[in-house]
């Protein structure tokens, strides 16, 4: 198999009932070829500066495109679906869940669709969580929701738990909806499933508003995320500006990688200072970043800064701890900040305003933003089109304008952060203007 090559359960031998077209220039969606290839890397120079997704050992490595398969594996007369949504909720998950419905039910013709309740936990016996039958009566109105209609937790069971309910649910594609936590659990679960010799499709859709999922430029909810973090910073800069040295201190999501936190910081542009895990920065000195905001205030008399939340833990050495999933739990950095500035303004003679906004829970819960309605949408439909043609143990992702399917054992364990070298970050210092660096080496 090549590097990005897709796994799959064996031959499709059934007629797609999509009844599209095979002809070029015909003016009608054709059927998409296993043959149909995108280049994961367009940069002739393999400069990864150009791309925070760019790694030199997938220069000359390509990718299937996602799609609708003229051939399909699984007869949609006898065919069971779950959809499971795992993790943290995020805006979009609802839109997700009903576009998996819309497309099996009316275009593949499949009625029997599982929803798995409160994650993978409803894959465990133990927990009692039955799945829900799910309709496109039941899910017509909850894409106008925020959060899951299934619920959703962290962690996983037994993975051998798991794969014995699926088999006594008689599920034959499962489609799990989460980030890099969820999509490690989508892979232990394809792997057993594969070493059982058991014909079940594992699907996974990526869904995570930190934008962290490792080979993809986009994940669902980031955009919405994004433009709810811009109200609290503009509510942050209206009262930097409403004080005489006014501070406003934003802290938001972002673990291991800042995507939303810069994001919006450029989306808004009213940003002097963001913070984020890829960039280290000293707290004191004189290049430090407590000194370079005293003479922000000392020439402008306010400022903004936006910090994601797993920036400056080297100042939370002996904080150790783990939330269900595995993910390393972070020192409020927030909080830290907002102490440390005022001590040390305090300390200098110079009089501060401070006032700090978390609005973490609240940019993840609302309902999803036009935009990442239409990808949800996308995200969902070739994700039923990959499951039905037998193909398993894959993500559904976006690169360079096109929906491709990645291997499961490609995305896990890494996480895509910004690179500081990179465009994309140096168009966030142009936006904040502030140094390059703010550390003393």
């Amino acid at each position: 198999m090549g590097f990005f090559d897709i796994p799959d359960l064996g031959s499709p031998l059934f007629d797609s009932p999509l009844h599209l077209s095979k002809v070029k220039g015909d003016k009608l969606f054709d059927y998409v070829r296993n043959s149909d290839r995108v280049k994961f890397n367009i940069f002739t120079a393999n400069d990864p500066s150009q791309d925070d997704c760019v790694d030199p050992q997938y220069t000359n490595e390509d990718l299937e495109i996602a799609g609708p398969r003229e051939k399909i594996f699984f007869d949609p007369g006898k065919c069971t679906c779950a959809i499971v949504t795992c993790g943290g909720l995020c805006p979009g998950l609802n839109n997700v869940i009903r576009s998996i419905v819309f497309e099996l039910f009316y275009h593949y013709k499949i009625t029997n669709i599982l929803g798995i309740r409160y994650g993978f936990a409803g894959l465990n016996p133990a927990k009692g969580h039955e799945p829900v039958q799910l309709t496109p009566a039941y899910v017509d109105y909850i894409h106008d929701l925020g959060g899951s209609v299934l619920g959703s937790s962290r962690g996983a069971p037994d993975v051998a738990v798991m794969v014995d309910e699926l088999e006594r649910l008689g599920v034959d594609i499962l489609f799990s909806v989460g980030g890099d936590g969820t999509q490690r659990g989508n892979y232990d679960i394809y792997k057993e499933i594969t070493r059982r010799g058991k014909k079940i499709a594992v699907v996974g859709i990526p869904k995570t508003i930190d934008n962290d999922i490792h080979l993809i430029e986009k994940s669902f909810g980031f955009e919405t995320a994004v433009t709810k973090a811009t109200e609290a910073i503009r509510c942050a800069h209206m009262e930097a500006r409403g004080a005489y040295n006014g501070v406003g201190l934003v802290k938001l999501m972002g673990r291991d990688s800042g995507y939303i936190a810069a994001y919006a910081s450029v989306a808004i542009n009213e940003v002097n200072f963001v913070l984020i895990p890829e960039v280290p920065f000293d707290l004191y000195g004189d290049n430090g970043f407590l000194e370079t905001l005293r003479k922000r205030l000392e020439a402008r008399h306010h400022a903004v800064i936006v910090v994601s939340e797993g920036a400056g833990q080297q100042y939370f050495k002996d904080y150790v701890e783990y939330d269900s999933s595995g993910n390393k739990l972070h020192g409020d950095i927030g909080i830290l900040l907002n102490s440390e500035i005022k001590k040390y303004m305090k300390d200098k003679g110079v009089e501060v305003s401070v006032k700090y906004f978390d609005p973490s829970y609240i940019i993840r819960s609302v309902p999803a933003t036009a935009g990442d309605s239409v990808f949800c949408n996308s995200l969902a439909r070739n994700a039923v089109h990959a499951g039905m043609a037998g193909k398993t143990g894959l993500l559904i992702g976006w690169r360079k304008t096109v929906f491709v399917h990645i291997p499961l054992d490609k995305v896990v364990n890494i996480r895509k952060m910004i690179n500081p070298e990179g465009g994309f970050w140096f168009s966030v210092l142009e936006a904040t203007g502030q140094p390059n660096s703010m550390t003393n080496q």
